[in-house]
């Protein structure tokens, strides 16, 4: 369903309810703009899902009104589905310098770069798209280049905050352009969108600044190799180990595909100063003194094929950790990562090195990139919005984020707590929320894109549990009968004592078999949906298990 004429609406095709592949869209007349495209990552329940973008049935329907895609910052979960976007739908893409660099590498990949529309756009930034305009504040988060978005429409002004923290000691010198933001809001504005990751935490975000100190004083106390992991995207915290390798006389290697390119970007663009003669090959590592050498890599977050996870597994070719290696975490794991990070943890200090890990508080090595409480309640204070909708984040933030709204002044009424699809339509300055567009997740596996379904994903589940059977049956196509077997091949599928098992399965296959064929049921389909059926009684009976049962009959 597409919106009336001089209505404007504002929803999510993801970021509600969930951290991760953020992006939102606002609606007016015949005009379309999509604020950030990105992914998240997989749990251990969606087997062999490689990534999860969001749906964009209702884009494609719709396809016609796009103007553009806005994009805030360079994180992956605001820009790792813009190549499966752009697949379906070629819209020109606008961004800052940094993120572009990022989106460029992305289309190159997919092989997408030369047919997209790329446009640089900084704070200072206009933009027309029908009968709305657009303009850009600068914000601090844990990426270069960030902004907010303004949204100056027919019904008034709509806020996109983007990321953010309000830092005053930034350690990139991007400070949030708070003068610009307040004035802004200086009249108030019909409606904030905001981010919501740390609504829960009070106080406000510690600043940048201490990480350094923190990384310094490590690197001075190191008396080997050390090694550094966090996220890649991070170029403030990685010009902090340059920095500390410089003041250590530390030669510094990288490790991780997405290290490796973001540093490149991050240099070429100039966001990240190396010294000449810094960085060394990996290949260089072995041939140093190990207390001459400082290692940036990936997999603060456990991920099972990054560095880091090789590295404590010792399956990293040509690069050990060793006894007293200093480790640092400098990152904290994000919800649900900590049972990964846990086992890489435990595994490096049963190598004998120093590890230096858990959350910022007590390691000193992370602070957050996302405003805590005061943090938000200033964004709310300066922007002064009639309506809020809380986004970037699971119900308990955005349920916060609501409370924190209430407490400075934002009716409660006035503040949507919505899900992925619902729809926020806003005619002569009042807001109701009152229908949805199609909305879900579409999951990337391999190169296929949306073709695994709740179908696939239940198989691979009992797959994954229980293991499967084939039933492999001899039928004579002309006599209709069974001509030898059944062969009966176990993959997964455990028991005791399964010869005896596997004996009376047989037993029990050809007992159905010719039941069937006697009482004239001779249909192929008709004898696999029975051995289905009796078989999977019968073993899970005697062994309260419920494999995948593969009738498979060969005619001859």
């Amino acid at each position: 369903m597409s919106t009336t004429e001089n209505v404007l609406s504002i929803f999510a095709l993801g970021g509600l309810n969930e951290i991760g592949k953020n992006m939102y869209a606002i609606e007016y007349s015949n005009d379309i703009i999509i604020i950030d495209c990105g992914n998240k990552f997989p749990d251990e329940s969606l087997l062999g899902i490689d990534l999860i973008i969001p749906d964009i049935t209702y884009l494609v329907e719709n396809q016609d009104k796009i103007s553009a895609v806005i994009v805030t910052h360079g994180h992956e979960d605001h820009i790792g589905g813009i190549p499966f976007f752009l697949k379906k739908l070629n819209v020109p893409v606008y961004a800052t310098r940094f993120t572009l660099g990022l989106i460029e590498l992305k289309l190159k990949e997919h092989k997408l770069l030369r047919e997209t529309k790329l446009v640089e756009i900084d704070s200072n930034s206009e933009l027309s798209f029908g009968e709305i305009r657009v303009n850009f504040f600068k914000v601090t988060h844990s990426i270069p280049d960030c902004l907010g978005i303004v949204f100056h429409t027919p019904e008034g002004i709509i806020v996109h905050t983007g990321d953010f923290k309000f830092d005053l000691t930034p350690a990139n010198n991007e400070h949030s352009d708070i003068h610009k933001i307040a004035d802004i809001g200086k009249n108030g504005i019909l409606l904030l969108l905001s981010e919501s990751t740390n609504a829960e935490r009070p106080g406000s975000t510690p600043t940048e600044q201490v990480v350094g100190e923190h990384v310094e004083a490590a690197f001075m106390k190191a008396k080997r190799k050390v090694f550094l992991s966090t996220f890649a995207s991070n170029v403030s915290r990685l010009q902090q180990v340059v920095e500390a390798a410089r003041k250590t006389n530390r030669k510094l290697a990288l490790l991780g595909r997405s290290m490796v390119n973001v540093v490149e970007v991050a240099m070429k663009r100039g966001y990240l100063e190396v010294p000449d003669g810094m960085l060394i090959d990996q290949n260089q590592i072995n041939s140093m003194d190990p207390e001459k050498v400082a290692i940036l890599c990936t997999g603060s977050q456990g991920e099972p094929m990054a560095a880091l996870a090789r590295l404590s597994t010792g399956s990293f070719r040509g690069v050990e950790v060793l006894p007293e290696d200093t480790i640092i975490f400098a990152a904290g794991p994000i919800p649900g990562n900590e049972r990964n990070v846990t086992r890489i943890v435990d595994n490096l200090f049963a190598l004998g090195a120093h590890v230096i890990y858990g959350s910022g508080s007590t390691s000193g090595m992370h602070v957050s990139g996302h405003g805590y409480q005061e943090d938000l309640k200033l964004m709310l204070t300066l922007m002064k919005p009639k309506y809020l909708i809380p986004i970037h984040g699971e119900y308990r933030m955005l349920h916060h984020h609501s409370l924190l709204a209430e407490s400075v002044g934002v009716a409660k009424e006035n503040t949507f707590i919505i899900n992925n699809g619902d729809v926020v339509d806003i005619q002569n300055n009042i807001a109701r929320q009152t229908r949805k567009v199609p909305t879900g997740n579409t999951f990337v596996d391999g190169v296929g894109v949306g073709d695994v379904g709740d179908m696939v994903l239940r198989d691979r589940k009992q797959l994954s549990e229980d293991g499967m059977l084939v039933i492999v049956l001899t039928m004579s196509k002309t006599e209709r009968k069974l001509v030898s077997g059944p062969d009966t091949i176990s993959r997964g599928f455990a028991y005791n004592d399964f010869d005896e098992l596997r004996n009376d399965v047989n037993r029990l296959i050809t007992k159905n078999v010719n039941e069937l064929l006697e009482a004239d049921r001779n249909e192929w389909n008709v004898i696999k949906k029975q051995l289905k059926k009796s078989i999977g009684q019968y073993l899970f009976s005697h062994t309260k298990k419920k494999p995948m049962i593969v009738p498979i009959i060969i005619e001859i």
